[in-house]
């Protein structure tokens, strides 16, 4: 075990990884090695990770469903953690807490057979409850700030430790809050979300049911890392990026979707690299044509040229 590792290796054992590679762990089915990868099953698994990684002055970064983030073919130095905390507690009156590892439309599924409205439209969310706290994730009019009432932080500021904050101090905004490009100093550990009992079951799985044929029928299928872009206010990124012509463009094996301009489509042994020339080709093609800068709405990670 490399110089630097020892701790984390004599609390994780072999269950720490070295050079593995993380495109099985992206839903684009991309990127290179990190350097040191750990499963963490637990919250306590996933604080204490973080915990050692902070205080042996080793760079990490949490991943959870690897939907919304783009890692480079050279892949991550330090270590990745990879969130694997699922514990939930779904109570009658509409309350649940729920880990930062769980995935969103399990989640989402779990408490609309639970009679729990408030969620439906989260069955087309790939990502982890973590990442849809942090982003505030929507679709189809809502939002995760709609549903969330206390979010479990693990600060590194001055010493580890951990707080509750209010739905308020997230201070939520579009796919925003004030936890997002703060991973060096936060992390989620869970959340607790308030939904709406005494619903139909069937009926609130006919509606999330809608919303995923809806998606069916609008957004292409296979390997994509969902929304590349936000919405610039007052228009869509897709009718841009489609006006400009690019939809069906293609950068080695990926692709600017055909289906839907904002989504850009791993069509089989992509490249990261690929990825990024069509992210900033429909960019930088927008601005010319529009004079409108898109925002990313997805998240850029590990060493970049």
């Amino acid at each position: 075990m490399t110089v630097g590792y020892e701790p984390l290796h004599e609390r994780f054992g072999t269950a720490l990884k070295r050079d593995e590679g993380l495109a099985r762990y992206t839903v684009a089915r991309l990127g290179g090695p990190a350097d040191a990868l750990l499963v963490a099953n637990s919250t306590n698994d996933l604080a204490d990770a973080v915990t050692i990684a902070y205080r042996a002055g080793i760079p990490w970064m949490v991943l959870g469903g690897g939907a919304n983030i783009l890692v480079s073919d050279a892949g991550i130095r330090g270590l990745v953690i990879v969130n694997h905390a699922k514990g939930v507690r779904i109570e009658e009156n509409g309350h649940v807490e729920a880990e930062s590892g769980v995935g969103l439309a399990t989640l989402g599924r779990r408490c609309m057979n639970q009679g729990l409205a408030g969620l439906e439209w989260a069955v087309n969310i790939p990502g982890t409850v973590g990442g849809a706290v942090i982003n505030n994730a929507g679709a189809h009019g809502s939002n995760m700030a709609a549903s969330v009432r206390w979010v479990e932080v693990y600060s590194l500021l001055e010493r580890p430790h951990v707080e509750l904050w209010g739905v308020h101090q997230m201070q939520y905004g579009y796919r925003s809050s004030l936890l997002k490009g703060e991973r060096e100093r936060y992390i989620v550990l869970g959340a607790t979300l308030v939904l709406e009992p005494g619903h139909e079951p069937d009926e609130l799985n006919a509606k999330a049911d809608e919303f995923v044929a809806y998606r069916k029928r609008t957004q292409p299928p296979g390997a994509s890392l969902g929304s590349i872009f936000k919405n610039p206010p007052g228009d869509y990124a897709g009718r841009l990026i489609e006006a400009t012509g690019l939809k069906g463009t293609c950068s080695g094996n990926v692709m600017i979707s055909p289906v839907h301009a904002n989504f850009i489509v791993n069509t089989g042994e992509g490249t990261a690299k690929d990825y990024r020339i069509l992210i900033d080709l429909a960019r930088d093609t927008v601005l010319q044509k529009f004079g409108i800068t898109l925002e990313l709405e997805i998240e850029l990670v590990g060493e970049w040229e």
